[in-house]
């Protein structure tokens, strides 16, 4: 190693190296020997998938097949319980006049995850290593815990999700703390599945979602929504006669459908492909089938949210408590009691989504929905436990066995829930996930901050750097996205009535400022705003390490010239 850290020096002192300017952003650099030494693989798998030889076709199916996995492993967090509830409340508080922010929020998190997959396959590194490699330690530290709260509020919505539904499913035989106990048993079926291979668990991950595409496929053809009007809320971006809830809703939609722990999921998952990276080629061909990819796992998942939302457009819209709670009571059901008799506008979560359904449809749309809920738990309970893996490796350097990661998120997660459910009701067991939701909104720049960075740097990105247009719209997608998500986070606050709590928001709001203020600096002078690059005199620049070059198989020279 002692040639290693006098190659450090060397590239330290050396504005240029092997032909690629170093500067305080250039932390990915050629290999100090042109003998190639790969790059341990210990995460996801230790086996990577072999991509089939294709010769000069511009296009192959079975190329594509050998890279399909992935995108659908990242889309399981746009169909997680979080995003269903966003999508019946959509449905029940707006019709079909808010289906178009969903799909404009589908197409953004696509564009989002694009700029995730080509991190990952260009460098070979995922974005929670490329961090902890740019960013000082402090800011490491700080960006590392963000992350982590948005992988715990994610993990808690699929414990909420998963409990509601074996409550459903259960006929409320199993209480909902039962029903979060059970939740720890996701632990041990997960490192079952995890020893079987990697593509046996994408065919599981598979299964689940096509579970949920029947299930609620199932209810939206017992609804039979008005197929116009679903088209015209889809496709005319306006909404009549909407007010403060309706547009409370739609930044509700944009806020549960982008994750920021997404991000740096699938910027870890496209590294289990065998992509020679020194070879400008196949990192290209990697780039375009893993968007492909990624849009057909996007599509699929976009459907199966089209189908929460009609269902409940369709049936529910404009309902009072009195017109459910008279239905509810005709046909029998044990929870009529959640409706009051009153004729404000019917309320609806996951667990009152499944009650109503029954009501008006029979047991089996009950029954039905409840195992389309759990399948969305049982699989976002995976993704996430892999998102908490990728995250601690990368920031923190620390090679926990995955039964100790899934043991640790998952005992935070259930504390906090379990107590709900034992001294509180199923109402405050989800009314948790519109704070949930909250807390990942305010994560979100941690994500997409850091992303747009590190793809628009030519230092890390060589020849796949963004381009212009990226730059200018990616950086225009980023800012109205924070900017939705800010304002729900203000609209949540505002409605908790209480002085206390508006100080201490403030103070944290201060804090919180200050440290996006921090990224969005360094990443306006990746994005070329060079008049803000003062950071090299104040030696407060992103971190000028220069260990990355121990990734030998990222061999710059080679993947410009082939």
């Amino acid at each position: 190693m002692k040639g290693g850290k006098n190659e450090k020096s060397k590239l330290k002192d050396s504005p240029q190296e092997n032909g690629v300017q170093t500067n305080q952003y250039s932390s990915i650099s050629p290999p100090a020997s042109p003998e190639i030494q790969e790059e341990p693989f210990s995460t996801y798998f230790e086996d990577k998938v072999p991509i089939p030889e294709g010769g000069n076709q511009i296009f192959s199916f079975r190329k594509l097949w050998a890279f399909t996995g992935p995108g659908f492993l990242m889309s399981i967090a746009y169909l997680d319980p979080g995003n269903i509830e966003s999508d019946l409340q959509s449905g029940a508080k707006a019709g079909f006049k808010l289906l178009w922010v969903l799909l404009l929020a589908t197409i953004i998190g696509l564009l989002l995850q694009r700029l995730a997959a080509r991190l990952g396959v260009v460098t070979g590194m995922h974005l929670a290593e490329v961090c902890n490699r740019q960013y000082p330690a402090v800011p490491r530290i700080i960006l590392w815990l963000m992350v982590e709260l948005a992988i715990i509020g994610s993990d808690m919505q699929e414990v909420i999700g998963c409990a509601i539904a074996l409550n459903l499913l259960s006929v409320g035989r199993i209480p909902l703390w039962g029903g979060v106990l059970i939740t720890i048993t996701d632990t041990f079926v997960f490192l079952f599945l995890d020893k079987y291979g990697l593509r046996k668990l994408e065919a599981f991950f598979g299964f689940l979602i096509t579970v949920m595409a029947i299930s609620f496929g199932y209810e939206y053809v017992l609804v039979k929504p008005d197929q116009g009007e679903l088209l015209k809320g889809m496709f005319v971006p306006y909404c009549a006669d909407c007010g403060p809830v309706q547009l409370e809703q739609a930044v509700g939609i944009v806020g549960a459908v982008i994750m920021p722990h997404n991000i740096y999921l699938h910027s870890a998952l496209v590294k289990s492909r065998e992509v020679d990276r020194r070879n400008k080629k196949e990192v290209k061909e990697a780039n375009k089938y893993y968007f492909i990819e990624s849009t057909i796992a996007l599509f699929v998942s976009f459907l199966i949210n089209v189908f929460v939302v009609a269902v409940f457009a369709q049936a529910f819209y404009n309902k009072t408590n009195m017109d459910v709670n008279a239905v509810c009571n005709a046909t029998g059901s044990p929870h009529t009691d959640l409706f009051p008799l009153n004729n404000g506008t019917l309320e609806v979560d996951i667990y009152k989504g499944g009650v109503v359904l029954g009501c008006f449809f029979g047991p089996a749309a009950l029954y039905i929905w409840a195992i389309g809920i759990l399948a969305a738990g049982q699989s976002s309970t995976m993704t996430g436990t892999y998102s908490g893996q990728f995250v601690m490796e990368g920031f923190l350097n620390l090679r926990w066995s995955r039964f100790a990661r899934v043991l640790l998120t998952r005992s935070i997660a259930i504390t906090p829930t379990l107590l709900v459910a034992i001294f509180q009701d199923v109402q405050h067991l989800t009314g948790m996930n519109d704070f949930l939701n909250v807390l990942q909104s305010m994560q979100l720049p941690f994500a997409l901050i850091p992303i747009l960075t590190f793809t628009s740097l030519t230092s890390i990105m060589n020849d796949f750097a963004n381009g212009l247009f990226w730059k200018i719209s990616g950086g225009i997608v980023i800012l109205v996205v924070c900017a939705i998500n800010m304002y729900f986070v203000v609209v949540y606050v505002t409605a908790l009535n209480s002085v206390l709590l508006y100080v201490l928001a403030a103070l944290l709001s201060v804090a919180y400022l200050c440290f996006v203020g921090y990224l969005a600096w360094h990443c306006l002078i990746a994005l070329g705003v060079s008049c803000l690059d003062f950071g090299s005199r104040m030696q407060m620049g992103l971190s000028r390490h220069t260990d990355i070059y121990l990734l030998n198989d990222m061999d710059t020279d080679s993947v410009v010239e082939r």
